[in-house]
């Protein structure tokens, strides 16, 4: 896609913090700490080699050492992995989709997992906006209604249920949704 459509340019452009100066309000990182404040907006993508695992009780929905963590001022990071790394064998594409500014339109996912359905679970890009290409047909996972880990450390869920951030203890906040 060539040229953005409207709500992606409208959206983009309402964006009063960028990533290039840490406002006052947030928290100061501790060593081996990261500001979700000093993301960039437009977001930035970033290969994560840790283990991700999403698990669903016994059952491991997720298991992979290829995510790409994107990277957006003031969220904790999504972590996205490749569909092979996935039991898609338990996913059931749902609607409606949503749209994000700066990647496209996303398909929904619930998971069934014998007589259980987790709503909303997980979303997708099929078709990105170029700059976001790298996650094309990738997933994420939302954190609250798994057991999430990232390189061994428990995930805890961005607050808000809307948003699907991943905090893990290396992220200094405070975090969209907390506000």
């Amino acid at each position: 896609m060539n040229e953005l459509p409207s709500w992606a340019r409208r959206g983009r452009a309402q964006w009063e913090h960028t990533g290039e100066r840490r406002p006052a309000f947030a928290d100061t990182p501790g060593p081996g700490q990261e500001s979700v404040w000093d993301y960039p907006r437009p977001p930035r993508l970033e290969p994560d080699a840790r283990r991700v695992l999403v698990r669903l009780g016994g059952v491991v929905l997720v298991d992979s050492t290829r995510a790409v963590r994107v990277l957006e001022t003031s969220h904790p990071p999504s972590f996205y992995v490749p569909r092979a790394d996935v039991r898609m064998d338990l996913l059931v594409e749902s609607g409606p989709r949503s749209r994000c500014e700066w990647k496209g339109e996303a398909t929904h996912w619930d998971v069934r997992s014998g007589e259980r359905r987790v709503s909303p679970a997980a979303w997708s890009y099929d078709h990105p906006f170029q700059e976001f290409s790298a996650i094309a047909g990738y997933l994420a996972f939302y954190p609250a209604p798994f057991a999430c880990s990232v390189g061994g450390e428990r995930v805890r869920p961005q607050a808000g249920g809307f948003y699907g951030g991943w905090i893990t203890p290396e992220l200094a906040g405070p975090f969209k949704g907390d506000y």
